[in-house]
């Protein structure tokens, strides 16, 4: 596994486990102890994924089997729109946060959406970060001008910003603009939600054939050897071996470009211009 050094000098892993849309409490308990198990120091969920208490439990159960130790996992969780009225309710969601996921600080507080007051709820969360109640903060979803101006107005850098990054919407210029204010590229889905064939891609399947791996595993790694964490989700352990077995090969130049290549220019996922999308993010409430 190799790491990312984020602008706070921390180091976060370069590949974790999302748990997206795994709302069932059991399920997500057993799926972050077998990630656990299989390798992942990176776990990354959310206030709005409804599951932060299996997390914990999860993580729990994996401490106390002697698995890793607190100190070598990395834990992220977001604070969700609804609590990004003010400062105070931001901060408020992080504590709640914490105590679903019993722990006593997190790795990494983000902002899930740049909606709402998110300039008094990055207040918030930079509160929490002064107390010790996150080694961390960053915020998702955040484009490069609207990220321009939060790191033009706040006190704290963001560590991390998530966004969608896969082949088909590469997003080179928001990476430049986050290396610009020292701010690591986090990837949500890269894996493109397995949209565009892109576990059966010939081009992608054919690279793959040259270092005895699966398309799954070029396209993960294009995006790690960009210098872009990732969190790929999965319930199934074999998949989430595969997910984790990276770490072996180098794409050539070449190969990167023509992964590169398949890029849409836009998302086909999420459209945070469209006023019907934004309005429904905004009306999500989830306490």
């Amino acid at each position: 596994m190799e790491f990312l050094t984020l602008n706070t000098g921390t180091k976060m892993p370069l590949e974790g486990f999302g748990v997206f849309q795994i709302p069932d409490a059991a399920q997500c308990e057993q799926v972050v102890y077998d990630a656990v198990k299989t390798g992942y120091r990176l776990l990354d969920t959310a206030a709005s994924y409804m599951n932060e208490e299996a997390v914990g439990k999860g993580v729990k159960r994996a401490l106390a089997d002697g698995l890793a130790t607190r100190e070598e996992l990395f834990i992220t969780t977001k604070v969700w729109v609804q609590d990004a009225k003010s400062e105070e309710t931001a901060y408020e969601a992080v504590k709640s946060s914490l105590a679903k996921l019993d722990m006593s600080y997190v790795d990494l507080i983000l902002l899930h959406q740049p909606m709402g007051d998110y300039f008094a709820a990055y207040r918030g969360i930079e509160k929490a970060y002064k107390e010790g109640l996150a080694k961390a903060v960053g915020v998702a979803n955040f484009y490069p001008a609207i990220l321009a101006n939060l790191c033009e107005n706040v006190d704290v850098i963001p560590a991390v910003n998530q966004v969608e990054l896969h082949p088909f919407f590469v997003q080179a210029k928001a990476l430049e603009n986050m290396k610009a204010y020292g701010v690591a590229p986090q990837a949500w889905e890269p894996l493109a939600e397995g949209r565009h064939g892109i576990f059966t891609d010939p081009e992608l399947v054919e690279i793959g054939k040259k270092y005895g791996k699966s398309a799954a595993q070029v396209v993960l790694k294009w995006n790690v050897q960009r210098g872009v964490s990732i969190i790929p989700k999965s319930v199934h352990v074999e998949r989430m071996e595969q997910n984790i077995d990276i770490w072996d090969f180098t794409l050539t130049d070449d190969k990167m470009a023509k992964i590169a290549a398949k890029d849409l220019g836009h998302s086909e996922i999420v459209n945070h211009d469209d006023p019907a999308f934004v309005k429904m993010l905004c009306g999500r409430n989830i306490h």
